[in-house]
Order: C-alpha cells, then sequence, then structure tokens
C-alpha cells in the first residue's frame, strides 16, 4: 500500500488536503482534511443578536449572502417575526443570483478547466475544450465573467454592495426598491439571459427547463443547443463516463430554498438514491461528531455545542467536525435539491448511475442556472412597489433557534441559543462541511471522503486527473467548512 497526499488544492476556496492509501492503483481509503481553523463561533458568544447579521457574512466572500440568509432565518424563527412578502421576493433574487454566479463561476473556472489538460490531448474534442476553457487564455471565461460582473450589479440594487452585504434581515429587506430599480433588476435578468441562451445553452431557458428525460436530453444536446457550451460538457462526460465517477454514499438532503408565502419554491426533503424520497428533512435528527477532528468533545446537538480546538486529539486530521442526519452521512448541493424536488430528468440520472455522481453533481448545477433565471424574472415582476419591504422586527425570545437556507453548495444550518438577547452558544454547519466531513466515532467517511473510495488512479498517483473531477465536482468552500 502506499500513500499519496494531495494539496493543496489550487482553484478551491480556501485550504483542501486529501489523503488517499492506494493499494495496486486503487484508492482503499480517502481522508479528507479542512486545515484551517476560524473561529467565528466563539466571535459570536456573547454578543447581541443583531450582530450576527454584520458579523456571519463575512464568513465567505463567495455565500455572503447564504450566511446572511441563515442568520435571518435564525432571527426570524427567534423572533417569531413574519417577513414582508416584498422582502422575501427581494430576497429570493438576490439569493438566487448569488447561486446562479456561483454555479457559473464553478463551470468555467473550476471544473471544465481539467479538461484541457495535456492528458486528454488525444480525445477528438480536446481542440475545442481548449480554445473555451484552457485556464488564463479560453475564451469561455472571457464571456463569462464580463456576465456574471453585469448579474451581480443586481445587489447594489437590493442590498448595495456584495460581498457582505448589510441589508438583509429577519422580516424582510432594509432598502425599499423604486418603479426605477425595479426595470433595472429585470433588464439585468434580461441581459443575463440572452448571455447563457446564446453562449451557455445555445437555446431558450424554457427549452432548457422543458429536459424531462434522459431521451430528452440526447435530443437537446444533438439539435438545439448543439453549439452551447452545456452540450460540450455533456458530450465530454459521456466520452469519459463521468457517470460512473464519484459516487456518493446514497443519502442526499435539502433544507428547502427560496422561501415564499406558501413554502419554499424547492421545497425540504431526504432523497435516498436507493429507495426514492424517504420523508422530510428534520433537523432535530442532525448531530456532530468529532471523533476524527481537532475540537474538544461538546455536546453533538449543535445548538448546544461549543467549537473549541484540540490539536493533540488523538486520531484527528481535520478542523471539519462530521455532522450527520440519524447517524448517516449525507451529502447536499443543487443535485440534491432537484432530487428533493422531484425533477425527472435527475432523478432519472441518479437511478441509471445507482447514486449521485461526478456528471449529475454538474449537470444539476448547468440546470439551476435555467431554473433560477426564470424565477427571478418571476419574483421581480411580483413585486409590488406600494407594499412595504420589511416588518417591524420583534425581540428575541430565550432558548434555541434555528435558521436553515441553501447555499449553491447545499444544506447551510446556523444553530444557536439566546438568553437576553446574547449568544450563549452558536454553530454553523456549511454544505462543505457535510460534504468533505471526516470519519465519524464509528469509522464511517464523509461523502467525498466516500466517492474516492474505489477510484483507479493507477501509476498517475497524485497528478491523476479523476482525483480532481471528483474533487471539483463537489465544489469545496473550505472557508465556510470549519470555524
Amino acid at each position: 500500500m502506499s500513500r499519496i497526499v494531495i494539496g493543496p488544492f489550487n482553484r478551491v476556496e480556501g485550504d483542501l488536503e486529501v489523503t488517499l492509501d492506494v493499494v495496486d492503483g486503487v484508492v482503499r481509503e480517502a481522508r479528507v482534511s479542512a486545515n484551517l481553523y476560524r473561529g467565528f463561533e466563539q466571535i459570536l458568544l456573547g454578543r447581541p443578536s443583531e450582530d450576527a447579521l454584520a458579523i456571519a457574512p463575512r464568513i465567505c466572500g463567495i455565500c455572503s449572502v447564504s450566511q446572511s440568509l441563515a442568520v435571518a432565518a435564525m432571527l426570524r424563527a427567534a423572533q417569531g417575526a413574519t417577513p414582508a412578502p416584498n422582502g422575501l421576493l427581494l430576497t429570493n433574487i438576490a439569493h438566487a443570483v448569488e447561486n446562479i454566479a456561483d454555479h457559473l463561476t464553478h463551470f468555467y473556472l473550476f471544473f471544465m478547466p481539467d479538461f484541457a489538460r495535456a492528458c486528454y490531448a488525444k480525445h477528438p474534442w480536446f481542440e475545442a475544450i481548449e480554445a473555451r476553457f484552457k485556464a488564463t487564455v479560453g475564451t469561455g471565461a472571457r464571456q463569462a465573467l464580463p456576465a456574471r460582473a453585469g448579474l451581480l450589479e443586481i445587489m447594489g440594487i437590493i442590498a448595495g454592495k456584495w460581498p457582505h452585504s448589510l441589508a438583509f434581515r429577519a422580516s424582510g429587506v432594509a432598502h425599499a426598491l423604486d418603479l426605477s430599480e425595479k426595470v433595472r433588476l429585470l433588464g439585468i435578468l434580461a441581459r443575463f439571459r440572452a448571455f447563457v441562451e446564446k453562449v451557455l445553452f445555445s437555446a431558450s431557458l424554457e427549452a432548457v427547463t422543458a429536459i424531462r428525460s434522459i431521451a430528452d436530453l440526447d435530443g437537446f444536446v444533438e439539435r438545439a443547443g448543439r453549439g452551447g457550451d452545456f452540450a460540450g460538457f455533456v458530450k465530454v462526460a459521456r466520452e469519459l463516463s463521468l457517470e460512473t465517477m464519484g459516487c456518493g454514499p446514497g443519502l442526499m438532503m435539502s433544507g428547502g430554498a427560496y422561501l415564499g408565502p406558501a413554502g419554499h419554491h424547492f421545497p425540504a426533503g431526504v432523497f435516498d438514491a436507493r429507495a426514492g424520497l424517504i420523508g422530510g428533512f428534520d433537523l432535530a435528527k442532525v448531530r456532530e461528531d468529532v471523533a476524527h477532528s481537532f475540537m474538544r468533545d461538546s455536546d453533538p446537538e449543535p445548538a448546544r455545542a461549543q467549537t473549541l480546538p484540540a490539536l493533540d486529539r488523538m486520531g484527528a486530521y481535520s478542523f471539519a467536525k462530521a455532522p450527520r442526519l440519524s447517524g448517516e452521512p449525507v451529502e447536499v448541493g443543487a443535485l440534491a435539491r432537484q432530487a428533493v424536488a422531484g425533477h425527472p430528468l435527475i432523478r432519472e440520472l441518479i437511478a441509471r448511475a445507482g447514486a449521485s455522481n461526478v456528471f449529475a453533481r454538474v449537470f444539476a448545477r448547468l440546470l439551476e442556472i435555467a431554473l433560477l433565471t426564470r424565477a427571478a424574472e418571476a419574483w421581480a415582476r411580483q413585486i409590488e412597489l406600494k407594499e412595504k419591504f420589511c416588518a417591524p422586527d420583534a425581540p428575541a425570545r430565550d432558548g434555541a433557534a434555528l435558521g436553515c437556507v441553501e447555499a449553491a453548495r447545499g444544506t447551510l444550518g446556523h444553530w444557536a441559543s439566546l438568553r437576553d438577547d446574547r449568544y450563549t452558544t452558536y454553530q454553523i454547519i456549511a454544505p462543505t462541511t457535510w460534504n468533505f466531513s471526516p470519519r465519524d466515532a464509528t469509522g464511517r467517511p464523509g461523502p467525498l471522503e466516500f466517492a474516492l473510495q474505489g477510484l483507479e488512479v493507477g501509476d498517475d498517483g497524485s497528478a491523476s486527473v479523476a482525483v480532481q473531477h471528483i474533487v471539483r465536482s463537489f465544489d469545496p468552500c473550505m472557508v465556510c467548512t470549519a470555524h
């Protein structure tokens, strides 16, 4: 047996290290290490409840709106507040914009450049892929980045700035739009739609969201969307059998995304790749294990937990805790969201492979670009300018409170306990904490560790591009992972 250590990874937010035990060219075991300790949860202890709205967004410059909205949801629970409908609409638009921008960045800058590596030079598609996606010189990024920047102008209208916006509150948003700003919102979304329809999909968003089966996808790739980057990805993925690579442990979950008066746009729930949807997402069943974490023993229930480092812990290899749902490791992300929501093509892709996989994860993120752009357009049209954008605040009640949202990478939860409007405990479980968790006390690996097991790396070892594909299909954000 040989032991391979890969890290630090480039094109990853934060510090990541992966250790592989390889026998006869096949990964027997993997260990994923988050080797940066941050301490935001300690910063928040003893502070007034509203301080979290200013501090938590600074956890990350990629998903700061998601962090803000998790705090807002937690305070909403603590206050028993009912948000203004306009506030929910603007919150959902801003959140969708951040997640769309994240999906776009992941595809053009983080995931696809690996297919422009010299190891793929003999493939018939290589020249075209290299021209579009090679790092620093590909034409794809030169088109996508200005489109992304244009889309993010919406953040200036709704929240004043991005990242680390301060406009989001438990009961809505701090800025009320006027007619000219509503018109600008719709104009920005229209320009972004034009970009993705021309460059990414080479087809209308309506045609993309109408893809409901593998047969539909086959027809789309060969006819309507054959000139777009989306179709190029599908063809490459099929030739390289990405559907068989990086299979997850089976369970996937969503905490519910984009809250409206009638519920979430994408519902909460748990999906089992082997048995189908198995029920709601019961947050009371979430526990954290620190058997292999550089953390002191603490209450495994997040609302009561403390996050204190223990560098001398025997057997530890990561600053991430190991969250579990009813004792099980669970995968989160766009694929999980759409599987829980019952999207028929997503369910069919999972069923055909028998599990989550590299192709399905990336495909789900591209699908969400189309779904969310259309949803944001609809939300913008529903804004009633004469109505309130924020309801009055209420005092935060003593006791435990929880806020849960869906960031681009998956389920994000903020657990806290309050006494006299100050935090006595605070715990954050981010999407990458779920996906890149270490082993638990029973030895069960986290989702990425599981997905790397059985991978053939041959003589390539640490240079194996397949390792890169699997890791990047989860799109880690390590700065959110450990606090």
